[in-house]
């Protein structure tokens, strides 16, 4: 494919390194690498702080607010105004500019695609959550034009893209992907292993209870995002092999998913794909999980078994089904459907037919 010049657009709150704060920040990180190995020029915008291997242009700070506006009663959190200096400014600044063949909007903020359309180059946001009140508000409020669209829709998973599709009629679906020379199989047979942020919409505490019921044990990893939940929720639970063994590297992370008999997911959400899905797969390890959200098309039944949405005990039956699946049928699945070769196929895809509309021109 023909080299383009990328502006790639990222968390502005959450720095870009290990150990990852998110599933995002790991995509994000993992996208511009295996861009940049094809040929293509990126340059990320994204939170101080991240990986210097990255080269990150960090995103304007907010500067000092004056005593007469943090006196009045609207003044918004910090972090709030912080992140909505940091995205005005940059696409102020990319709306100055012929640097870029498309910006990629990574992130999951509002401004990036509320104002899209004062760029002349084509802007690809992708679609990671399900619609949140701010950003559909800047999706449902972009201008009626009969130009090609300046603002254009990829989402993670066909669930988000249909949880969209009343607001974006035209959302094509890029699914995230792992580096499956990196997330390698492992031996398994270990206890379960549940990843990701300790919070109370990925179901820790579900998937505790489960693990206990299967008495099977369980192996919890993952940042702590909300120490109150933790403390409160989770420690009580721990014990008696149910371990949190802490926030780890990926390649902690490896070793661990790699040993385990099985990954639990146990989204209490519309997870939007599930990061940890193609990871643990990726390892070899077969999945126990709630079908909710994009599980359902992430997986088939040589490497998953499902129970209904908050069905505790359901879950606790399919860890136990889970785990006499074929490891190497989980490894083959997570090369043929969620590599990150095949994600930058589909991005590379994309790319080029916007990189020759009109407006790139």
């Amino acid at each position: 494919m023909t080299r383009l010049r990328i502006a790639l657009i990222a968390s502005a709150r959450f720095p870009l390194r290990q150990p990852f704060p998110g599933g995002l920040e790991a995509h994000t990180w993992q996208l511009t690498s295996h861009l940049r190995d094809r040929g293509h020029e990126v340059s990320v915008f994204g939170g101080a702080g991240s990986d210097p291997a990255l080269r990150v242009h960090e995103l304007s700070p907010l500067p000092p607010i004056s005593d007469h506006a943090r006196r009045d009663v609207s003044m918004p959190a910090e972090w709030f105004l912080a992140e909505h200096h940091a995205y005005l400014s940059l696409m102020l600044q990319l709306g100055g500019t012929c640097s870029y063949d498309l910006v990629h909007n990574n992130s999951l903020h509002y401004l990036p695609v509320a104002m899209a359309p004062s760029l002349s180059i084509p802007v690809l946001t992708t679609l990671h959550t399900p619609p949140t009140p701010w950003l559909e508000s800047a999706v449902r409020a972009r201008p009626p034009t009969s130009e090609p669209e300046s603002t254009h829709f990829a989402a993670v998973s066909r669930a988000t893209a249909e949880q969209w599709r009343p607001f974006v009629p035209r959302v094509g679906v890029v699914r995230n992907g792992v580096d499956t020379t990196f997330w390698t199989p492992g031996p398994g047979g270990g206890a379960p292993v549940w990843s990701g942020r300790v919070v109370p919409e990925k179901g820790p505490e579900q998937a505790i209870r489960a693990a206990r019921a299967a008495g099977t044990g369980l192996r919890l990893a993952g940042p702590l995002p909300d120490l109150r939940y933790f403390r409160d929720r989770v420690v009580p639970l721990l014990g008696d092999g149910v371990d949190y063994l802490g926030h780890l590297d990926h390649a902690a992370l490896v070793d661990l998913v790699g040993s385990a008999s099985v990954a639990v997911v146990s989204p209490c959400w519309d997870e939007p794909y599930g990061l940890v899905v193609a990871e643990a797969l990726a390892c070899g390890t077969p999945i126990a999980g709630f079908a909710r959200g994009a599980l359902p098309e992430l997986l088939d039944r040589t490497c998953g078994v499902l129970a209904e949405p908050g069905d505790v005990d359901g879950l606790a039956v399919a860890i136990t089904r889970a785990a006499g699946l074929d490891r190497a049928a989980a490894r083959r699945h997570a090369v043929a459907t969620c590599s990150v070769e095949t994600m930058i196929d589909g991005y590379e895809r994309l790319y080029g037919e916007l990189a020759g509309s009109p407006r790139a021109a």
